[in-house]
């Protein structure tokens, strides 16, 4: 089965709903035989690359609160990724354009250290005293989650560089109706929005499997084939 997760770097839902996500797929018996994929979604697709503000300003600006306000909303987050076991800083974040992050994601995927990078891409943002929007930390953890240094600066160096992956990721995105993230496609069947606790995605996962369609075999009697034992050898 496969759950493709459409998110993004700068969301503190997608970050806590990866953790229970992960602790959802660990209670669940076929774990093993689930493949997880990343898909790109931006909050801020039209920011700028190098156009970044501190967090708390970005919120009381975009919800019009006044600065307590926003920063009320940040404890409110935090007291939640606390709960899962996940550090979270409530000042002296920036956010800024994640298109970049994105791209490096996809190099990561096509490379198989998807959610290595992923995972500490999260920590860094939420968590740590690193900036995911300075192409020097982008590149110390593409190297930390196994990449090579060398092809992470020239993806970065070319804006062109997955950029198209990252855009189908959002087209099919807004094709299956999501309109924000996380977002958790189950194949291709069922979705779940937010970061629901553990146990729904478990549930979710459940049913999901439970309803797989078996393979439907069309057996026309004895017909040529090849098999462990070899090929079946045509009667003349």
């Amino acid at each position: 089965m496969r759950v493709e997760i459409w998110s993004d770097i700068a969301c503190p839902w997608c970050y806590i709903g990866k953790k229970r996500f992960e602790d959802g797929l660990a209670a669940f018996a076929h774990r093993d035989d689930v493949e997880i994929v990343h898909r790109s979604f931006e909050l801020d697709p039209n920011r700028a690359k190098g156009d970044t503000a501190p967090v708390i300003d970005m919120l009381a600006k975009k919800y019009g609160r006044t600065l307590d306000e926003a920063r009320a909303m940040e404890e409110n987050v935090a007291s939640n990724a606390h709960a899962e076991g996940l550090g979270y800083r409530t000042e002296g974040r920036d956010h800024g354009s994640t298109f970049d992050i994105h791209r490096l994601l996809h190099l990561a995927k096509a490379r198989g250290k998807q959610d290595e990078l992923l995972s500490l891409a999260y920590r860094a943002n939420f968590a740590e005293e690193r900036s995911v929007f300075d192409p020097e930390v982008l590149v110390a953890l593409a190297v930390e989650a196994g990449l090579d240094e060398t092809e992470a600066r020239a993806v970065l160096a070319d804006e062109n560089a997955y950029a198209d992956d990252v855009r189908a990721d959002e087209r099919e995105a807004a094709e299956l109706g999501a309109t924000g993230v996380p977002f958790f496609v189950l194949d291709r069947k069922y979705g779940v929005s937010g970061g629901q606790p553990a146990e729904v995605f478990t549930q979710a996962l459940q049913q999901a499997w439970g309803e797989r369609s078996p393979l439907k075999v069309i057996d026309q009697g004895d017909a040529d084939a090849c098999g462990p034992d070899g090929c079946a050898v045509p009667q003349g």
